[in-house]
């Protein structure tokens, strides 16, 4: 996986957690955490399917 998609991975656990947190202490921030880790996690997608058909995103011609 690229290193951008090991990134997206990491925030995506820590804002999960982040919202778990939040909400537990009854805080209505938890929601903008669940954005987060749900862009996040598409991000961490998107590159781990670019990585597998082996397009590194460079314009060969």
């Amino acid at each position: 996986m690229p290193r951008l998609g090991v990134y997206a991975l990491i925030v995506c656990v820590l804002a999960v957690a982040a919202a778990v947190f939040s909400f537990a202490r009854g805080s209505l921030l938890g929601v903008v955490w669940v954005l987060l880790a749900g862009l996040t996690s598409n991000m961490t997608w998107y590159y781990l399917r670019r990585a597998r058909t082996g397009r590194d995103g460079s314009v060969t011609g």
